[in-house]
């Protein structure tokens, strides 16, 4: 059994937690577990992808090629557009609703895609879009997107809830531990 998954974003939305979060989760029911550094422009704005793979055989590389992603965890949409060519056939696209204008839309020089969900949907794959960030919000914190979207993760995946709750215990300082568990268990119970 191999499972591939790629967390894309932009810089500052939290994607080295969530991947963190995976791996403890991956870790705990006992399979070989690779995190990849973040690839890009991990400053705030750019564009970075982060790939966890694992195995109950030994994992060798992190990387993923394109058509080998089993989810695709996007924190945007245009990133969500920019990498679906990395999804499996009969994989999973969960992406956060949000638009965020990369450079060339902020200056002027290129406009933001329209309807970006329904060219996605257009290719055939699998979506489940979340609005992340209204669901952070009411969690406390616009920060826990990330969290929010590792809820909705953890529905394609067969993993106990303790499993995830224990990630969380470990990679969450104390002081946030209440604000992301509430935002885990908001994306955890999201239905589109």
């Amino acid at each position: 059994m191999n499972k591939n998954i790629m967390i894309v974003g932009v810089g500052g939305q939290g994607s080295l937690l969530a991947s963190k979060l995976l791996g403890h989760v991956v870790m705990q029911a006992g399979y070989d577990v690779k995190v990849s550094e973040v690839h890009g422009m991990s400053q705030r704005g750019g564009s970075v992808v982060t790939y966890v793979k694992y195995s109950d055989e030994k994992v060798w590389s992190p990387v993923i090629n394109e058509g080998e992603a089993d989810i695709i965890i996007s924190f945007e949409l245009l990133e969500a557009a920019r990498w679906v060519s990395f999804l499996k056939k009969d994989g999973a696209l969960i992406v956060n609703s949000q638009e965020i204008a990369p450079m060339p839309v902020i200056t002027g020089t290129a406009s933001y895609p329209e309807d970006i969900a329904g060219k996605l949907r257009s290719l055939g794959v699998s979506l489940k879009l979340v609005d992340a960030l209204a669901l952070a919000q009411q969690a406390g914190s616009a920060k826990a997107t990330n969290v929010v979207l590792m809820g909705a993760v953890a529905n394609e995946m067969d993993f106990p809830e303790e499993m995830w709750q224990k990630a969380i215990n470990e990679c969450v300082p104390q002081k946030f531990l209440e604000l992301n568990r509430k935002a885990f268990a908001l994306g955890r119970n999201y239905h589109a």
